[in-house]
């Protein structure tokens, strides 16, 4: 029989642990003959990226040994960071980002020696045993300078094969080495709101010549070129409003619908698509907020679904006979699966974690739709409360916690993920918003965030929250909102410009939009221009749209999160609203992290930025906890 208590001090078997270290984060793969190689991110070795390699026969090794860290910092975010090709792996080492050759067995060794120069989104030119990637450039005065390079497989040394634009990504060579085709873009574009895709000839010796541009422009955004068996080049566009595949020199996409077969390009290396023959196309797409996998027939335009047991679909990769993938549901852990491409038999290669609690601990999302301003409808997915052990008293309602996502051009999916079954394992509710600029409904919802980031997005998890509250769902005086990095910034928003939360918690979050442009990285640094308006032309606007500007206005307490060797979003940024609120007599907890960059990647961290949350909200809401182990976390000015 369920024990009676109320919300937020039910005892879970999630553990904060559990959360931080019971498993890895499944990175980019390569498949390279029978063998498959993929990247694990691993909390409890301090978050470092390892290369793992699988072979046919089923058995598996780490490439990389300690204290090698496969993880490039191209862009900050990275991505694309290794290759691999004929059993050797070319990979970007993060402690001094230059590119190492591994081989099993074998004690890696650098190709290139430059420590002011970064690489990413490795291709290998067999024809002309080099390497063909993106560089970032960090050796002069001001923004670094992107370039595509070649990197001799003999000697390591480069040459440049693309410059002049401010970004580049996507290098691809057709299956004879004749072709190269990649993507560029320049400030103040994002790669979602405008890319164009180049081509050319490449002579034996890796001379490029008569560089055609195929497709994109300012307001398109091409995603993933990649050359078909017989050499056609084909790419994902969004000129409809919705990215659909095309082949070049054709006009009308290859299969019309009104679903996503692209994704924003935050990190190199990304994948929906890959080819099982020159006419047949195994992808994914979404469509109101859900995944699908299919293959498309080229040449009859059908589009056949494939049935598979997960609702988020990615990474998408041919090899071997077979297809792989990364493949998440509620309820159970993102696994590396091997698809049969001739009999649709399923394989789960890697979990990213082998113990899933019962599923009496488990709460399923549902996807939910929401009234917006404007007449506009938004979306999310809600956690209700679910602890088989437990129940609340009769007529309470749980505390919500509404979390909003990074990016703020990312989505938030329904793919289980401990850390939120942590909170309504405990009998919270929890709110996950796919607020207005998100991507996963096409181009015209990304959009309704251009110029208005820290309106649209607020608006959306405060009406999010106010549904729930109006359908009786959760108690509308214990309403929290939480957030990392953007999401960060649209919960100090929130708890600053508008009175519906009690409480919330901010990772890594912008509190000063003018000081993000004037001193974030080279990717992001005019990204504010789409997203609040032209720096420094519209500086009144920055500071109108900055929590640390109106601190007047914010009454309820708040934790910081912030790793302090962020160049993302610099630790300034939550120690100036930490100081704000301190002398203002608002309660205010903050909890840095050394040697923590844009995101925390190591398990004790991870740990104590999740338990210290929840002690900082039974606190504030006041209920017991059920956890004896919790560090307390000093919070200033609480009565």
């Amino acid at each position: 029989m369920a024990k009676v208590s109320p919300h937020g001090s039910w005892k879970s078997p999630i553990s904060a642990k559990d959360v931080a270290g019971g498993g890895v984060g499944l990175g980019g793969v390569s498949v390279d003959g029978e063998d498959v190689y993929w990247i694990e991110r691993r909390p409890d070795e301090g978050g470092r990226s390892v290369i793992v390699r699988r072979k046919a026969d089923g058995s598996a090794e780490d490439i990389t040994p300690p204290p090698f860290n496969a993880r490039t910092r191209v862009h900050e975010y990275g991505g694309g960071d290794f290759a691999a090709h004929d059993g050797t792996v070319y990979f970007s080492n993060f402690a001094d980002q230059k590119i190492y050759r591994a081989r099993v067995g074998e004690e890696p060794e650098p190709l290139t020696d430059s420590p002011d120069r970064r690489y990413a989104d490795m291709v290998v030119d067999e024809k002309r045993n080099r390497i063909v990637c993106v560089r970032e450039d960090h050796s002069g005065e001001g923004e670094p300078k992107n370039e595509l390079v070649g990197v001799a497989l003999s000697d390591g040394s480069e040459t440049v094969i693309a410059t002049g634009e401010d970004f580049y990504s996507s290098p691809r060579i057709s299956p004879g080495g004749e072709l190269l085709a990649w993507l560029s873009w320049n400030h103040p574009n994002m790669p979602w709101n405008g890319t164009e895709l180049w081509s050319c000839e490449v002579d034996g010796e890796g001379r490029t010549s008569d560089p055609q541009k195929v497709a994109g422009g300012e307001s398109e955004s091409i995603f993933q070129p990649e050359f078909s068996p017989d050499g056609t080049l084909h790419f994902a566009s969004d000129q409809t409003g919705w990215w659909n595949l095309y082949r070049e020199g054709e006009s009308e996409p290859l299969y019309g619908m009104e679903a996503e077969f692209g994704l924003p390009q935050w990190g190199f290396g990304m994948s929906t698509y890959a080819f099982l023959s020159e006419g047949s196309i195994v992808c994914t797409y979404i469509r109101g907020g859900e995944f699908h996998l299919a293959v498309l027939d080229v040449a009859s335009g059908r589009l056949e679904g494939v049935d598979v047991p997960y609702s988020v679909v990615s990474g998408v990769k041919v090899g071997g006979g077979r297809v792989f993938f990364r493949g998440g549901s509620p309820t159970g852990p993102t696994s590396l699966v091997a698809l049969d491409a001739e009999n649709g038999d399923a394989e789960v290669v890697k979990r990213s974690r082998e113990a899933v609690p019962d599923p009496g601990y488990l709460s399923v999302p549902r996807p939910i739709e929401f009234p917006t301003e404007g007449g506009l409808t938004s979306h999310a997915f809600f956690y209700p409360p679910e602890n088989r052990d437990f129940e609340a008293p009769e007529g309470e309602k749980p505390p919500l916690v509404v979390s909003s996502h990074g990016g703020p051009t990312a989505m938030t999916t329904a793919s289980f993920d401990l850390s939120l079954q942590f909170w309504t394992s405990r009998g919270f509710a929890v709110l996950d918003v796919n607020y207005g600029g998100s991507s996963g409904y096409g181009r015209e919802y990304r959009e309704r965030l251009r110029g208005k980031w820290g309106v649209v997005d607020v608006d959306d998890c405060v009406n999010g929250a106010k549904h729930l509250v109006e359908e009786g769902l959760v108690d509308g005086g214990r309403l929290a909102i939480t957030g990392g990095s953007a999401g960060g910034y649209t919960t100090l928003c929130a708890l600053t410009f508008r009175d519906v939360f009690a409480a919330g918690a901010s990772h890594f979050g912008v509190s000063d939009a003018e000081a993000l442009a004037k001193e974030t990285h080279k990717f992001e640094s005019r990204y504010l221009d789409g997203l609040i308006g032209a720096y420094p032309e519209d500086v009144d606007l920055y500071r109108e749209r900055s929590p640390i500007h109106s601190t007047e206005r914010l009454s309820c307490p708040v934790i910081f999160f912030q790793g302090l060797e962020d160049e993302v979003v610099p630790p300034n940024q939550a120690e100036a609203m930490v100081d704000a609120l301190r002398s203002k007599g608002v309660p205010v907890a903050y909890v840095p992290f050394e040697g923590e960059q844009h995101g925390f990647r190591k398990s004790e961290n991870i740990e104590r930025a999740i338990t210290g949350e929840l002690y900082f909200y039974s606190r504030v809401f006041g209920f017991d906890l059920a956890d004896d182990d919790i560090e307390p976390v000093e919070i200033e000015n609480l009565p």
